[in-house]
């Protein structure tokens, strides 16, 4: 049944659709080995919910004590994109999280917009999507890039969206799911309505805390479309 009144739904990737079970981090220690011999830990120096070039460059910062020049930045970008096929491959962790793939069917089918929100790259994005075959829900998004936060990011996927369907859709009618304060941070940094979901490694409690203006434990529960 499609409804009278679409909404855009965006949906974050890592902790929201998937768990890589630490294939992200996988190619990023390759990428670090090859161009600057260190095989470098990003998750002691990150935190969930980052973008893909706030990640590489902070890690790049601990272990290599100054800033990335913006090539270094982009090609350590492009070494780990390289690699993040075969990691996501060989992950014997990833896993589509609980209620998605119908979720999303269900939602496309009852006409609403799904976008993707993501602080990975678009090649990035996809490669994680591809493995669970969940690219086929996701019309438009928006990516990381350097020197976009995630505000910007959803930012640029509500302007997409809104062009795909030809109108200006109150932002209060475009949802941002995600599992991280900075979802709910973004969402809100931009006039939208936050829907928190506890697969991440934030718990309900947590999210509500970080402002989120729904939460749900997981996927398999309706979205609050109200």
């Amino acid at each position: 049944m499609t409804t009278d009144t679409p909404r855009i739904l965006l949906f974050d990737i890592d902790g929201t659709l998937v768990a890589t079970g630490g294939a992200g981090a996988v190619a990023w220690k390759q990428a670090f080995q090859e161009l600057h011999g260190i095989p470098a830990d990003i998750g002691k120096f990150t935190d969930a919910g980052m973008t893909d070039p706030d990640v590489g460059a902070k890690t790049f910062e601990a272990v290599l004590h100054r800033k990335p020049t913006p090539r270094e930045l982009a090609q350590l970008v492009q070494r780990r994109l390289e690699h993040l096929p075969e990691a996501v491959a060989q992950s014997k962790g990833y896993r589509v999280l609980p209620g998605v793939p119908e979720r999303l069917k269900q939602l496309s089918h009852d006409g609403h917009l799904l976008g993707i929100i993501t602080g990975n790259g678009d090649g990035a994005a996809a490669i994680k999507l591809a493995r669970g075959d969940l690219n086929r829900w996701f019309t438009f998004g928006a990516y990381a890039t350097a020197g976009v936060d995630r505000p910007g990011i959803v930012r640029v996927a509500v302007e997409r969206g809104e062009a795909m369907l030809g109108s200006d859709v109150p932002n209060t009618d475009i949802y941002v799911v995600g599992d991280t304060p900075l979802d709910i941070d973004a969402a809100h940094a931009v006039g939208c309505t936050a829907v928190g979901v506890a697969t991440g490694k934030y718990d309900r409690e947590a999210l509500r805390e970080a402002g989120a203006d729904h939460v749900l434990d997981t996927l398999e529960e309706q979205l609050p479309l109200s």
